[in-house]
């Protein structure tokens, strides 16, 4: 895998380089002491991970991200541990290195890098399987309750909430729960109409109502909009 070192701290990319060395199928084509510079290189030059530190003058790691359309996997790399949990909003992370950074544990994350690339592509081989076949489908949808299959006209569907083992989708007439998963139903709904805007919510674009600050309304429901996906969600809109 072709990576990148951004880090302000020369011994942290030095120590990082090294690690990289020691695994043998890992190529460091470049080193960062700040963000600004790597976001020029990234946006002419492809690469497959990204080993990033968080605190860094100016632009954090974070900002990074955010910047990116298509940002590639990461693995932080930080002597702050109390970003971990912000670090699960953002799906291209796959791993939270705290420093000094171990060999061991420097193995793992690469382990998890690897098997996050592998999981990515067959996903998108599904995406686009899917996509060929809603093309010949209608807009329904058929959900299992109570062993009755049950259709629901998709434009109707405004919200769809994940609530532990179960989703529960809102339609303008009626709500169902139904026994699935979030990631099962936003490969079934159309992507130019429906949004994944936190790791809990799907929302049907077409009917926002109003959006303030982090969060978005929908009929009566205010939804939450995590950070990672605000951007995305900015983009989709039409605005004056």
């Amino acid at each position: 895998m072709n990576c990148l070192i951004i880090d302000d701290e020369t011994a942290a990319r030095t120590i990082i380089e090294q690690l990289c060395k020691s695994e043998g199928s890992l190529n460091v084509i470049e080193q960062f002491s700040n963000a600004i510079q790597a976001i020029k290189f990234l946006n002419q030059n492809e690469v497959d991970l990204i080993f990033l530190d968080i605190h860094m003058p100016d632009f954090t790691g974070f900002d990074l991200i955010q910047t990116l359309k298509k940002p590639p996997k990461v693995i932080l790399t930080t002597s702050d541990a109390k970003f971990a949990i912000d670090a699960f909003e953002y799906e291209c992370i796959v791993d939270y290195l705290v420093k000094p950074v171990t060999l061991p544990r420097f193995l793992k994350a690469i382990d998890k890098a690897k098997k996050f690339t592998i999981g990515s592509k067959e996903e998108n081989a599904l995406n686009n399987t899917n996509s060929e076949e809603a093309k010949e489908e209608d807009s329904q949808l058929y959900v299992n309750i109570d062993r009755r299959l049950i259709k629901i006209e998709i434009p109707s569907i405004y919200l769809v909430e994940a609530k532990g083992d179960y989703i529960l989708i809102k339609t303008d007439k009626q709500n169902y729960t139904v026994h699935s998963t979030l990631k099962k139903i936003e490969e079934k709904l159309p992507k130019d109409l429906f949004l994944k805007v936190h790791r809990s919510y799907i929302i049907n674009l077409k009917r926002i109502i109003d959006i303030e600050d982090n969060s978005v309304l929908i009929a009566k429901d205010v939804v939450p909009v995590s950070r990672s996906n605000r951007s995305e969600l900015m983009k989709r809109l039409n605005l004056l």
